[in-house]
């Protein structure tokens, strides 16, 4: 099977460490992140995804926002850099261990931040990245 992916979501699945907005979110993310783990392949798409799909229900879920939407190009082209390959609509992809750490020290050294700036995660995003990415799931 294949996971279908919002851009920035390849940034958070990297410092994913099983928690999330709501239980079922984070219950929904511990699954995927296991999948990618289990060398499951990537399709980036535009607009809500697998990750995106326990929150589509809620009041004003922010999957839909332009914010979003703009979080998604930049990490697209970050994450593209990094890996030096289009990442786009369409894209396919594995996070395989090699890839993974490639995208973390991109990560740890704010090379693929841009599409992080104004998220709530960031905090705790930062602190798994400084501790190594310890307990980090995929």
């Amino acid at each position: 099977m294949t996971i279908h992916l919002r851009a920035h979501h390849l940034l958070c699945i990297l410092t994913y460490i099983g928690r999330g907005y709501t239980p079922a979110f984070t219950d929904n993310m511990t699954v995927i992140a296991g999948r990618i783990s289990a060398g499951e392949s990537i399709e980036i798409v535009e607009g809500p995804d697998e990750i995106c799909a326990p929150r589509l229900a809620e009041a004003n879920a922010h999957c839909f926002n332009d914010s979003v939407h703009n979080r998604d190009l930049q990490a697209a082209k970050d994450v593209g850099e990094v890996l030096q390959m289009p990442v786009h609509t369409g894209a396919k992809l594995s996070l395989d261990k090699d890839t993974l750490k490639r995208l973390r020290t991109a990560f740890a050294q704010d090379q693929v931040r841009s599409a992080c700036h104004n998220c709530q995660w960031g905090e705790l995003c930062t602190s798994i990245s400084k501790n190594g990415y310890e307990g980090a799931i995929a």
